[in-house]
């Protein structure tokens, strides 16, 4: 077993060759969070398992979420207390022993304005949502606070209707690298693992029937291969629908796609300590802290029927959130705040294509169209782990395997953890770095930071910044390469490091030296240097012009009247007479 599950984009070509070459018992199409998960459920039960990827790692929505592990707070409205009780233990499983190192608890404030009904109505909340989580639980149970003590958590909160707030704890991750160690940890298990690799088409068996593999062509060079394999699972996101169309298969759903987008805002725009938590007329907004130096402000949720590969942000949807963030901010956020935005879709299971996509269950389906082939759609980020059981079970229904053991398996990188990270001191002395450059490579890679300070003991100039006063060293950009199966630049800026997302500028300024180092390692000439830079800064300018179309101080329209709109005590009066109200008590 390869125990640390590098992915040498070097060596990609050996991939395509085992793919080409051997029979697999699971062959999983799509890199997301679910696929990834799915090939590392297999992998660990002793199969041999393939996972082939159209574009990066991630590259759609599994890099562009929220960047939270969490229950839905706003799921118990609906009263889903399945999905939120499941999504709470996995949120624990992952904080306390699958990923610590990149799953870490976050908190948010609740803010209240209204006196008398909506303390008890979002206390009952939270303590159900206390409640579902257990009773042995690594996060604290949720506080209630007066107006004083809410402000002083967050200075920056506007006091003119505020009533008090509640404190509650979530948990946050890295998406895109909380993907990218799945995979890598399925690598470790024996899954050969293969990006920019699109299915074409998918192999029948004798009888015409039965799925036994797929078509698969690499996108670096166009040679196609068969890849053979006893089950096919389908894990494509957005790009389900699209890929059942062409291999002529009919599931029982179809994937509705629901555009969220995210803008970030430097640390200093917001005066607080805390993330919050938003009520809007569509659903909710969140303030994330990120990294020390950044918000995450987000997000929307709008039907998307355009491009899947790239959804576009607009200046409306700019709008929108800066909008609902400045009405609880006594500094109002403004375009010139922000300092980078994404994008992604979320894929919904649509029953009714009449209903909002708020109104659609997170929840996932499982469906089997031909014999040897399952799909897998709907869920959340945080349910991966489920929804990578549930559909390699299907997938391998019939089959004598053994059962799932990835809720006792810790990522790559986390072993050892706590003795890393008390150790971090010493570390900076071996390799003559300052303690904080080897606290954040310690928080970014787990134990796996050992691997990088490696090329850096090799090569002292890859201790350097990639960009001066900036966090990013060289080494990652190197390892991003050798360890983490980069092959092109906007997979390492967008994905690696993600300064594509979080500052647009930095990318900007990043994007030469960054595809210099990786030219020297791929063997790029000048020409496809240029095409690389070119493609990244072509992304920067979408995502600022879409900034440049917003207000120059976005606000909410104006509201209608009190009387017609529908506030708390409304919405808790309706719950009553249906109700919702009182099973909420009785649970409380």
């Amino acid at each position: 077993m390869n125990v640390t599950g590098g992915l040498d984009a070097r060596r990609r070509r050996d991939t395509i060759d085992r793919l080409a070459s051997e029979r697999f018992d699971v062959l999983v199409v799509g890199g997301g969070v679910t696929g990834a998960g799915a090939a590392l459920d297999a992998a660990s039960r002793g199969l041999r398992v393939a996972l082939v990827e159209g574009r990066d790692l991630a590259s759609g929505t599994s890099s562009r979420s929220s960047k939270l592990i969490h229950g839905g707070l706003r799921y118990l409205e609906q009263l889903d207390f399945k999905l939120v009780r499941e999504a709470l233990k996995e949120r624990d499983l992952l904080v306390s022993r699958l990923a610590p190192h990149l799953v870490k608890p976050v908190t948010f404030l609740y803010p209240l304005h209204h006196k008398v009904v909506e303390r008890p109505y979002v206390g009952a909340g939270l303590t159900l949502y206390d409640t579902l989580e257990g009773v042995r639980r690594p996060m604290p149970r949720h506080r209630h606070l007066s107006a004083q003590a809410a402000r002083r958590l967050v200075p920056g909160l506007r006091a003119d209707d505020l009533t008090g707030g509640m404190i509650y704890y979530d948990a946050q991750v890295d998406d895109a690298r909380f993907t990218l160690t799945l995979a890598r940890t399925a690598a470790a298990h024996g899954a050969a693992v293969a990006t920019r690799a699109t299915v074409t088409g998918l192999l029948r068996g004798e009888d015409g029937e039965r799925v036994v593999g797929a078509r698969v062509r690499d996108a670096e060079d166009g040679r196609e291969v068969e890849v053979t394999a006893d089950a096919v699972v389908v894990c494509a996101g957005v790009w389900t629908d699209p890929l059942n169309d062409s291999a002529e298969v009919r599931p029982g759903f179809t994937v509705r796609m629901s555009k969220g987008v995210h803008v970030m805002v430097p640390a200093a725009a917001i005066d607080s300590t805390t993330g919050m938590i938003l009520r809007t007329e569509k659903s909710v907004l969140f303030i994330i802290p990120w990294g020390g130096e950044r918000w995450i402000v987000g997000t929307t949720d709008t039907d998307w029927t355009g491009d899947r590969a790239e959804p576009g942000a607009t200046g409306e949807d700019v709008d929108y959130i800066l909008g609902h963030a400045n009405t609880v901010l006594t500094r109002p956020l403004t375009r010139d705040d922000v300092v980078g935005v994404y994008s992604g879709l979320r894929p919904l299971v649509a029953a009714d294509a009449d209903s909002p996509t708020t109104k659609l269950s997170r929840e996932h389906v499982v469906d089997s169209p031909a014999p040897g082939l399952t799909s897998i759609a709907g869920g959340k980020f945080t349910t991966y782990r489920i929804m990578a059981r549930d559909v390699v079970d299907a997938a391998l229904d019939g089959f004598e395997v053994p059962e799932s053991v990835t809720d006792r398996l810790p990522l790559i990188g986390a072993d050892g953890l706590p003795a890393i990270r008390a150790g971090v001191g010493r570390l900076a002395e071996d390799h003559d770095l300052d303690t904080a450059v080897v606290e954040r490579l310690v928080s970014r890679y787990g134990n796996l930071a050992a691997q990088v300070l490696e090329l850096i003991d090799g090569d002292a100039s890859l201790a350097e910044p990639l960009l001066a006063g900036r966090p990013w060293l060289k080494a990652e950009i190197v390892y991003a390469v050798t360890h983490e199966g980069a092959l092109h630049l906007e997979d390492v800026l967008a994905r690696r490091t993600r300064m594509l997302i979080e500052a647009y500028g930095d990318a900007r300024e990043a994007a030469v030296p960054a595809a210099s180092i990786m030219a020297g390692l791929l063997g790029w000439d000048d020409e496809r240097v240029r095409r690389e830079v070119a493609e990244v800064i072509g992304l920067v300018e979408v995502d600022e012009a879409a900034v440049a179309a917003a207000s120059a101080t976005p606000v909410l329209p104006e509201a209608p009247p009190a009387s017609a709109q529908p506030g708390v005590a409304e919405r808790v009066r309706k719950r009553v007479q249906g109700g919702r109200a009182g099973r909420l008590k009785e649970a409380d």
